[in-house]
């Protein structure tokens, strides 16, 4: 985690400014804030820190609120230098993320092969659709074996839990393509590939 200076980190109490910046508005809407038009200035990093296990943690401690996590998800944004902040029309802050920001907890599946739809609900109650624009992506992990992440918003990704994992791959099939047989899953309109079909142990 980069270190700043004192003179750089929000003064205590961030995570109250930040809830008060949204402002009562923010009570009711419907879908997470338009943080990809705001563009206030970074004012540097804040304590704040989502786990790999999906645990969020202000100066060390668990934050035991689901409300509170749920509203500072909604304003959690990539930057294009790859710094994951929170942001409000007023500031913006950065957080340490040790995985992903989100777990996709839930999964439902409809129809089969490219037709089939799947949607993911997340640990903060995002439901997402996997589709051109929520998409899968996978990464080995230290076993080596396979993590997917689903694309969740600006640039926001989801680890998907091991138990889905599984199911997951109940679904997945080899398919050639680009003259190469790939292990994969078909949904949302496309084949996501997941590794050659020759790396499978």
């Amino acid at each position: 985690m980069t270190q700043e200076s004192t003179q750089d980190r929000p003064a205590p109490g961030a995570l109250e400014r930040l809830a008060a910046a949204l402002g009562p508005e923010s009570q009711g809407r419907r879908g997470p804030p338009p943080v990809e038009r705001w563009n206030p200035a970074y004012c540097g990093e804040i304590p704040m820190r989502i786990a790999a296990d999906g645990t969020w943690h202000y100066n060390g401690s668990p934050i035991g609120r689901p409300a509170l996590v749920r509203l500072f998800a909604s304003i959690l944004r990539r930057d294009p230098d790859g710094r994951i902040v929170l942001v409000t029309p007023v500031e913006r802050v950065g957080i340490e993320v040790e995985d992903a920001p989100f777990l996709a907890v839930e999964m439902a599946v409809e129809g089969e092969g490219e037709d089939r739809a799947i949607a993911f609900r997340t640990n903060v109650d995002d439901v997402v659709a996997l589709d051109a624009e929520h998409t899968l992506r996978f990464a080995r992990d230290r076993d080596g074996g396979f993590k997917p992440y689903l694309h969740v918003r600006h640039g926001l990704w989801a680890l998907v839990t091991r138990a889905l994992v599984y199911d997951l791959v109940e679904l997945c099939e080899t398919r050639e393509e680009d003259g190469t047989a790939w292990f994969g899953l078909a949904a949302g309109g496309r084949f996501h590939r997941i590794m050659p079909a020759a790396d499978l142990s």
